[in-house]
């Protein structure tokens, strides 16, 4: 190892010398890996509709995301990402909200990949036993745990590896596709018996799916050499990560026979129902079903690899700011990784592989989405505290168009996530808000148990008379006002949207929906007015400490140079 590399970072964490190759990668394998997904969605909103939906939201969607995180990763470089640039707009409370939602969704999820790489390996071995399964999600999940215990630049070499491997594989579904080109891949724009609303709904939430983790590699940011490159990563990854769905859905949708379309699944090629190895087994043969199964595995691989990493980093700054219990800050001597929080979210990622994850999934997605509505607020509020001038003069990324720039990088994101938040179902609205409700209880018990920033820097962090930070009132009786306008308002939405809906429609609650809907109603105008009151009282007796002004370089340095914690190391 360098001598660069033994240099410590936040809670003595190793800096890397990671290229924007590596940074590429770790980014693909966070966001796609691949196209499996897309398969879901052809059926769902129609083959033109898919392929306008997969060039419209790199522009509206990714494009913003993706500068918004690059701008903000540029003036503070820190692990934590999205919840230090939200603790440094809006205080710890709301910084802790974005930290929770951010961490607990990759806890929940990452299960997922484990549980679909045992599913393809049995489809290549038939008749598996199930002790057979245990021991391949096992397995998976010690190899990797393994991977990222050694260091982050090993996780990236892991992920330059196999994303070569996805990007080739796909590639050819592509060239295979555009030289078999048959029928008109965007015809029928949607289902006969769809609506414009219809084919959108279909659509929207898989595409807001398979575009978002960009932010996820500002989690590690503190351990790169140089976090710069992580701007320059982002501006290749996007376009690739957008090439890589939209040339293969095409040239798949083109080389198969007109009316297939109808029955893309998820399994297509490996099974039943149609898919991108279907391509390649109708124009190549059929053993090249086997090989696209295996770029399947490893593209799931690829993608736990990746939020292990990213994942395990969450708790970690939470613990170092005092805001998480604080074994999980501790960090191995040898390689300086966080060994606790990759080991706390092995262990969990194999506990929930074993579950349905119906709800599990509804929450981790309500949890993304409240993020990208916080990320582009907090942008906003960090140019009036860091000025642009000030920025440019040391060779930051500013993302460009001036002010109007700026409304089209926040307002996008923010508006696309409410309406994915809108169009899931009451079901998943009333699971994802109970769900995001967690983050202010589980701030409190930390806050109380732990002594949150305050406990480091009780000047800028002071607390109030009940020993919490003070303006905390404020911040719980706004975050519930929000809340309860989420549910009060999108209840007059939801029951027009689904006026048609049957109890078979939701995957959630079912014949309950009624009653849900009417908690939701009420449930909601109850939160509007107590949170109100609590914040009006906030305001008098517990307001916010004014702003102060802010010392740009002490504020970058203060995160790019981090002094070591030696109690926190263990061999």
């Amino acid at each position: 190892m360098s001598q660069q590399e033994q240099v410590h970072g936040v809670a003595g964490l190793k800096k890397h010398d990671i290229k924007v190759s590596g940074i590429v990668f770790m980014l693909y394998c966070l966001v796609a890996a691949g196209a499996f997904g897309i398969e879901e969605m052809v059926p769902e909103a129609g083959p033109g509709m898919t392929i306008i939906l997969l060039c419209v939201f790199p522009i509206v969607w990714a494009y913003p995301i993706s500068n918004l995180v690059a701008e903000s990763g540029s003036v503070l470089p820190s692990e934590g990402g999205v919840y230090v640039w939200v603790k440094e707009a809006f205080g710890e409370f709301w910084g802790f909200q974005a930290g929770w939602w951010g961490t607990v969704s990759t806890y929940i999820t990452n299960g997922v990949y484990v549980a679909l790489v045992a599913g393809y390996t049995s489809q290549m071995i038939p008749g598996m036993s199930e002790a057979g399964v245990h021991a391949i999600k096992i397995g998976m999940i010690l190899i990797f745990t393994v991977v990222n215990l050694m260091g982050l630049k090993e996780v990236g070499k892991v992920s330059t590896i196999l994303s070569i491997l996805i990007v080739l594989a796909f590639g050819l579904v592509a060239v295979v596709g555009f030289i078999n080109w048959q029928t008109n891949p965007i015809d029928p724009i949607m289902p006969a018996d769809y609506s414009i609303i219809d084919g959108l709904g279909g659509g929207i939430c898989i595409c807001v799916w398979m575009y978002c983790g960009y932010e996820c590699i500002s989690n590690m940011a503190g351990e790169v050499k140089n976090p710069q490159v992580i701007p320059k990563g982002l501006k290749i990854a996007m376009p690739l990560v957008a090439l890589t769905y939209v040339l293969p859905t095409l040239g798949g949708l083109a080389s198969l026979p007109a009316g297939s379309w109808e029955n893309w699944s998820t399994e297509g090629g490996f099974g039943t129902g149609v898919g991108y190895a279907s391509v390649l087994t109708t124009h190549l043969g059929q053993a090249w079903g086997y090989v696209f199964l295996v770029i399947a595995i490893i593209s799931q691989c690829a993608i736990f690899n990746t939020y292990l990493a990213s994942g395990s980093r969450g708790f970690f700054v939470l613990a170092d700011d005092n805001l998480a219990p604080k074994f999980l800050v501790k960090v191995s001597k040898k390689k300086g990784v966080p060994y606790i929080g990759i080991l706390s979210l092995a262990i969990v990622t194999l506990i929930l592989a074993q579950s349905s994850f119906t709800t599990l999934v509804s929450m981790e997605v309500v949890f993304m989405l409240a993020l990208y509505i916080i990320l582009p607020i907090a942008v906003i509020k960090l140019r009036k505290k860091l000025p642009i001038e000030e920025r440019k003069k040391r060779g930051l990324f500013v993302m460009p168009g001036g002010s109007a720039g700026l409304i089209f990088y926040a307002g996008f994101p923010m508006v696309i996530a409410v309406i994915a938040l809108l169009i899931n179902g009451t079901d998943y609205l009333a699971v994802g808000l109970l769900a995001i409700c967690s983050g202010p209880v589980a701030y409190l018990i930390f806050k109380k148990i732990y002594g949150g920033v305050g406990k480091k820097d009780p000047e800028n962090y002071p607390l109030n008379g009940a020993g919490f930070a003070k303006g905390d009132t404020v911040r719980v009786g706004l975050f519930m006002f929000l809340a309860g306008l989420m549910a009060f308002l999108g209840q007059f939405w939801l029951r027009w949207y689904e006026q048609d809906w049957g109890p078979d429609d939701y995957d959630m609650l079912g014949e309950s929906i009624s009653k849900v809907q009417d908690i939701l109603l009420w449930a909601g105008l109850a939160a509007i007015v107590i949170g109100a009151v609590i914040f009006f009282v906030g305001k008098k007796k517990d307001a916010p400490m004014p702003e102060k002004p802010v010392d740009m370089d002490a504020l970058m340095n203060k995160y790019l140079n981090e002094e070591k914690h030696e109690s926190f190391f263990e061999d």
